[in-house]
């Protein structure tokens, strides 16, 4: 722990996102099998303007994976989708949303 930094501080750093090339990615897990595209947009669209909407396919079914990712233009957008989520269902499946990219812990190096 740095001098001046508090525990809470260190623990914050350790999950704070991090801005893709062009937005604020989520990620969404339980998404139903048979979800389509615009059943996830429709659940997500009301936190803000979604720049581009990913469901990853099993090519041997044709189902979805389960999870998708969401690109919002601000981080704000994105956050409110994260709260708004919560304890909320998809295709009365729930659904939990995080952030896809966080900042790593970083290691003390002692040369």
């Amino acid at each position: 722990m740095e001098y001046g930094e508090s525990e809470g501080d260190r623990a914050r750093s350790a999950s704070d996102p991090v801005r893709s090339a062009q937005g604020w990615v989520i990620l969404v897990t339980g998404v139903h099998e048979e979800a389509q595209e615009d059943d996830v947009y429709e659940a997500f669209a009301d936190f803000g303007e979604i720049k581009s909407l990913h469901l990853n396919l099993d090519r041997r079914t044709g189902f979805v994976k389960g999870y998708a990712l969401i690109e919002y233009g601000s981080k704000d957008e994105a956050q409110a989708a994260i709260d708004g989520m919560r304890g909320e269902s998809v295709l009365d499946v729930p659904v939990e949303a995080s952030w896809a990219f966080v900042r790593g812990r970083t290691r003390d190096r002692r040369d």
